[in-house]
């Protein structure tokens, strides 16, 4: 019997399929609020996980995006996201990605991120490793925040209430560079593999970030509150790094909570 992490991988590829057949066709996109945007292919690539995950699973539950899950009695719970990056993908930009977390009574046991643009599926499971594409990855080894490079993401609603620019400034005079790609899970996973050192955000959602906080952990890597709080899939804010530099960000994300910023941001009228 395949494990969980193969099954999520084997679902995650097919939806991916489906979702890329959408990205040729050049579907459009639709408004679910002012700002969040929802296309045909987030609701094909849910209906096709929720079907597939029932058919394997019929007694777990199922937290999806677009609310097509279920509630059930036993422990297992899944975490779905059929297209992370729907912006990113109505608009042709190729960085968006579909993954599935799994959890049993709390605790995150299995999870894969599958980028169908390079054909690059990111998978763990408790206790046996992170892989990327069945080769083991592990986090970077920087071990300061001027020699790495970090990334973040913005929300899509209450730009206006949202801090992050203040962080996304220090961070960005301080390390080698912000990156800002607009698929929260795929970053989560880079960290995993090393491409990035370190990612945080406000106000994700469980489905964004489930899989990748299984990636990071099993690769050796750390994850927090922004505060250095424990996190937990309902926590308002995320930092995730190597752990290298783990504390030296919670100490710089301190200076910024508490206004100490070490470097001004320019006046735009000078």
């Amino acid at each position: 019997m395949a494990s969980f992490a193969e099954t999520a991988a084997q679902i995650a590829r097919e939806a991916g399929a489906l979702v890329q057949d959408f990205a040729a066709r050049k579907i459009g996109f639709e408004l679910k609020g002012e700002f969040d945007l929802v296309t045909a292919a987030d609701r094909a690539s849910e209906a096709l996980i929720v079907e597939r995950l029932l058919e394997r699973f019929p007694d777990h539950s199922i937290v999806a995006e677009e609310g097509g899950g279920q509630t059930a009695s036993s422990g297992y719970r899944w975490y779905v996201d059929p297209v992370d990056g729907t912006t990113n993908f109505a608009h042709g930009f190729p960085v968006y990605n579909v993954t599935l977390a799994l959890e049993l009574n709390g605790e995150l046991i299995a999870g894969v991120v599958y980028d169908p643009t390079r054909d690059e599926m990111f998978s763990a499971e408790r206790g046996a490793g992170a892989f990327l594409n069945d080769n083991r990855i592990q986090v970077s080894t920087a071990a300061r925040v001027e020699d790495c490079l970090v990334a973040t993401g913005f929300p899509s609603r209450k730009r206006h209430q949202n801090v992050n620019v203040h962080f996304y400034y220090q961070l960005a005079m301080i390390s080698h560079g912000v990156r800002r790609a607009g698929a929260a899970a795929i970053d989560i996973a880079y960290v995993a593999c090393g491409r990035l050192d370190a990612f945080w955000e406000f106000g994700l959602n469980p489905w964004d970030m489930a899989a990748g906080l299984l990636l990071v952990e099993e690769a050796g890597g750390r994850a927090s509150g922004m505060r250095g709080e424990a996190h937990d899939l309902r926590s308002p804010n995320l930092l995730v790094s190597n752990g290298h530099v783990h504390p030296a960000m919670l100490d710089l994300f301190g200076e910024i909570f508490a206004g100490r910023a070490l470097y001004p941001i320019p006046d735009v009228r000078s």
